[in-house]
């Protein structure tokens, strides 16, 4: 017994002591071992769960009055990592996405479940998926699926409509709950010709996939401590975590179900020779992976064409729904607004606008840009280097001995934060009325949100440089096809006070009940039909002489 504790322990202890010496080595020779910032609120998890908080940005915005736009904090194990909100550092580092790369302690959870789509690829492999898949994601491919979009929303609508025929005319709806189905149905049919079937609530109608997609992504109101330390310690890996069992069987569903659609793409070579065939994004994928013209060398695997299935679901799903939900969150805290915005779309003849009439929609547009300013899926990001690099700084930082850096030497290894919604929502940048959400300000964008190096909307929302999100075209049609469908239909409001929700992240940043936090994430409104004119304009045919076709089915009674 003793031999046995002793051969156990030794490695161990030996782990221990090289993290350790690592760690001593690491942070004494940092190149911002000067620099100040916030203390650590824990030793063994620095200040990872205030950062990561997304109901704390308030705090955020002290440390940033206090310590500047660049500033030392600590991570798990009280690491030193690099914040920055300076935007000449910013446009460096996604510029330059060899150098800095997402960390893998960050990603090493996702990559077990997704496998390397172009989400979690880095290097060579994110540049050549990137170069096969950008075509399936060009403006004319997403005008092709705005059909799917609005099909769905209908579906949607009229699932709510029918909830208002008992009652008295309202009706209670958890709608990130429904909205999550809506995006699923839309990412399966749009993405790869999958029915999850989500929106018609059949019991008998639930897909193998959208199950297990449920359990691999089952998410808490906290992240696993294990499942972080096991993605920064790899000795760690080998320990079991909560739910592994479920979540391999989950994987192997994923995998197997997405080598068949991927066969099925393969065999429908006949159709796409001759120009047509299926138009989701995977059919499009395949044919651009086995052009002719695309060397080999740059041509997809299996596996990872397979990989971008997962991929889909979790950068197409999620993401888009959240968002949706903010928004509507937003307008029922802003009624104004939603008067407003509902009376613009109400101007439109059709239930089924194409992409391009949905766009023109102007005051539409700018209240998804307010929403996805104030209220971004994906509050931050993390990149560490590759090897060492020199960041340059439009903001000198003066550090505790009084040296100051107009540039910042940085050491491979090292991790730097980018903070989305806080330089979405900078005073210096969008004014005093920065935190408010107030759509008109995009009729005339200050002058300053010009340096914001994102890809869209002088937004940081999506992103910028060659990580920018590929589908962000995809996204914000799809948004806007929902909130055109939701708010022609009814008027909104929360269903518990406004200061009952708060926002938790753990990958997406979804609200949550202040008085309910062990629950799902949930977003409860309460609906109404807009008016007796729009119950009977619901059953109107549309024959160019009304603003839409009828509701179908039962929710004709609504009329009645």
């Amino acid at each position: 017994m003793p031999g046995a504790l002793v051969a156990i322990s030794t490695p161990l202890l030996a782990v221990v002591v090289y993290y350790a010496l690592k760690f001593t080595y690491d942070e004494s020779t940092s190149p911002f071992r000067n620099f100040a910032g916030p203390p650590s609120s824990n030793p063994l998890l620095g200040n990872f769960f205030q950062l990561f908080d997304a109901g704390q940005l308030d705090l955020h915005r002290k440390w940033i009055q206090e310590y500047g736009s660049t500033f030392k904090y600590k991570g798990l194990l009280s690491r030193s990592r690099l914040f920055t909100s300076d935007l000449k550092a910013i446009n460096h580092i996604l510029m330059n996405s060899y150098t800095y790369q997402k960390p893998e302690a960050a990603t090493y959870s996702l990559r077990r479940s997704l496998g390397e789509g172009v989400l979690l690829a880095e290097g060579d492999a994110h540049k050549n998926q990137r170069r096969v898949l950008n075509p399936a994601f060009g403006p004319l491919q997403i005008r092709e699926l705005t059909v799917t979009f609005f099909e769905k929303a209908i579906q949607l609508r009229d699932a709510w409509a029918a909830k208002l025929q008992t009652g008295d005319g309202t009706a209670r709806v958890d709608a990130l709950s429904w909205l999550s189905k809506a995006t699923l149905d839309i990412i399966g049919e749009a993405g790869f010709g999958y029915d999850f079937g989500s929106l018609t609530e059949d019991p008998n109608h639930r897909s193998e996939l959208g199950e297990a997609f449920e359990i691999m992504f089952k998410v808490g109101t906290r992240p696993s401590l294990l499942a972080l330390l096991r993605g920064l310690i790899p000795i760690l890996r080998v320990l079991p975590a909560d739910r592994d069992a479920e979540t391999k069987k989950a994987k192997q569903i994923m995998m197997r179900i997405g080598k068949e659609l991927l066969q099925e793409r393969k065999s429908d070579s006949t159709a796409a020779k001759m120009g047509s065939g299926s138009k989701d994004l995977l059919s499009l994928l395949v044919r651009a992976n086995t052009s002719p013209g695309l060397p080999s060398s740059q041509r997809m695997s299996d596996e990872e064409v397979v990989a971008q299935i997962p991929t889909f679901i979790v950068a197409g799903h999620e993401t888009t729904s959240t968002a949706t939900s903010w928004a509507l969150y937003a307008l029922t805290k802003h009624k104004d607004v939603q008067a407003k915005l509902r009376e613009e779309l109400r101007q439109v003849s059709t239930d089924n606008p194409t992409m391009d009439e949905l766009n023109s929609l102007s005051y539409l547009d700018a209240v998804v840009r307010e929403a996805l300013r104030l209220y971004a899926p994906v509050t931050s990001t993390l990149r560490v280097t590759t090897k060492d690099d020199v960041i340059p700084l439009d903001e000198p930082v003066v550090d505790r001995t009084g040296k100051t850096h107009d540039h910042l030497e940085i050491k491979k290894g090292q991790t730097v934060m980018i903070p989305i919604t806080l330089i979405n929502s900078s005073t210096k940048i969008w004014g005093e009325d920065a935190k408010d959400f107030n759509p008109s300000r995009w009729t005339s964008t200050p002058s300053s949100a010009g340096s914001i190096p994102g890809i869209w909307g002088n937004l940081m929302t999506f992103l910028g440089g060659q990580r920018a999100c590929i589908g962000y075209r995809f996204s914000l049609v799809e948004m806007k096809a929902l909130l055109f469908t939701l708010l022609r239909a009814f008027e909104f409001e929360l269903a518990v006070p406004h200061d009952d929700i708060v926002p938790k992240s753990e990958v997406v940043t979804r609200p949550v009940l202040r008085t309910d936090p062990n629950n799902a994430n949930q977003l409860p409104v309460i609906i109404r039909a807009v008016s007796v004119d729009v119950l009977t304009w619901f059953n109107a045919p549309d024959d160019g002489e009304h603003e839409g076709p009828a509701l179908t089915g039962s929710n004709a009674k609504l009329t009645q």
